[in-house]
Parts: C-alpha cells; structure tokens; sequence
C-alpha cells in the first residue's frame, strides 16, 4: 500500500512540475516495456480514484513549499533594502522613533483596504509604545492616488515630526470621495500646515525621487497593491489585521518565526 501511494504521489508532483522533470524522471529511471508502463499508470490511476485525497495532500504541500520558497526571496530582498526600507529619511516615522521593531506600511490614500489598515496600526502603535512606524506613500490606483501622494510628501518635508503627517494622513484616509489633489490639500489645510510652502515643495525634485524609491522598493519585494507590509525581516502583503500583524511584530521582536 505505501509503495502504491509513493508512486502515486510521484505521478501527482510530476504532473505539476511540468514535462521538464518528467523527462529527466524517465531518462533516469530504470527502462520500462509498454506493457510494464501501462501496469504502473493502471495502478496509479486505479489509487488516485480510490483516493482521490492524496491530491488536496500533495496540493497543500506544493503551496506549503513555494510559500517557504516566496518567504525566503521576501527575506532575502528586505535584507538587500534594509537601509532604504527601515531608515530612508523619505519614508515618515512616527510612533517610538527608537523602537525596538520598525513596521514599515506602504500605502495608498484611495485604497478602501488602507483605510482599515490605518485603524489596525493606531490601534497597535496605542498598545505597543516600543513599536516604530514609518509609512511610505505607494500610489497604485491612478492619478488621484499620485496627486495625494505628492501633497503627502510635501508635508513630510514640512513636518519633520510626524505629528502633522499623522494628522493629515487620518483625514485624508478616512474623508470621503476620490483623494486627489484638491482634497489632499485641503486635508492638509486642516491639519494646519503652511500651504504656500507645500506648493513650493510640490514642486521640488524630493517628490517625484521619494515616490519613486518606494516603487522601486515595492517592485524588489513582490508588493502589488496596498496596504503591504515590512515587519521585521517579513513582508505581509494586505490588510490582515490586528492579530496577524501583532503575531508579525512579536516574531519579529523575538527573532523567530514562532514565538514562545
């Protein structure tokens, strides 16, 4: 029986591996007549019929092994990036600038996820005062998200503490309608910054450098949309929560992949 389910298992993975691998399977496996073949793919066959389970197991360890697989090129990219993705003085820190862990959130402003994902990360930065945040602007969605992202990092330049940023980041986020321009300036209006500088600074090649080295840093970590996450040496992508972004932040406060 366990050598009918080995052969069967090795038929499933061959399947899914492509032609490739079967055909250095077949020029490395022992010579078979066509009546032996057949008797091997009748037994196969006649197995996988009678249990047809054996693919949800070999299904679930082929995602198991190419989520291993992305975890590590995800690991091995934050480690490439470390510098620009924890301490870039374009991305906004807030939270304990001192902090223990850095929770990296890379964001858009019409992003519906991003809302949600806000209250996640003032939630966790309220409970967690070792905790340090640094957001970056990563306008996915069109040219209204672009336009906020470029108000986003003049008020950056303008508010070195964050204090200002945070501000106008929850009411644009959490402000209804389309966040273009017109309604990120008046967002930052609100949150009392100095508008005619924040036009001066619109325009300063800071900007477009900014939004750029955060696409650069998304694309070489795999993110393709918002909310995405560096947590430690892990990246999350979507809005996964409280729970699984505290677990994140506790693996990474202890240094493994399960904590005690």
């Amino acid at each position: 029986m366990r050598t009918f389910r080995l052969l069967a298992s090795a038929a499933v993975a061959l399947a899914l591996c492509g032609a490739p691998v079967i055909a250095s399977a077949q020029s490395a496996a022992p010579a078979f007549n066509d009546a032996q073949r057949g008797e091997i793919q009748k037994i196969m066959k006649d197995y996988l019929l009678q249990h047809p389970e054996i693919l949800e197991e070999v299904s679930a360890e082929l995602q198991k092994r190419q989520a291993a697989a992305e975890a590590e090129k995800h690991k091995a990219a934050v480690t490439a990036n470390a510098d620009l993705i924890f301490k870039s003085p374009r991305g906004v820190t807030i939270g304990n600038k001192d902090g223990d862990v850095t929770f990296v959130e890379f964001f858009d402003y019409n992003c519906g996820y991003c809302k949600r994902a806000m209250e996640d990360m003032v939630t966790i930065m309220k409970a967690d005062p070792k905790l340090k945040v640094v957001l970056k602007e990563f306008p996915v969605l069109g040219p209204g998200s672009v336009e906020a992202a470029q108000v986003a990092v003049a008020v950056r330049m303008q508010d070195p503490t964050g204090k200002k940023y945070l501000d106008f980041h929850q009411k644009l986020l959490t402000g209804r309608g389309q966040a273009d321009k017109a309604r990120s300036m008046a967002a930052a209006k609100e949150a009392g910054l100095d508008m005619a500088k924040l036009e001066k600074d619109m325009a300063s090649p800071e900007v477009r450098a900014t939004i750029e080295e955060n696409f650069k840093l998304a694309e070489s970590m795999g993110m393709n949309g918002t909310p995405s996450y560096v947590i430690g040496n892990q990246v999350v992508i979507g809005a996964v929560g409280v729970d699984a972004l505290k677990e994140k932040i506790n693996q990474a406060r202890c240094g493994k992949a399960v904590c005690s």
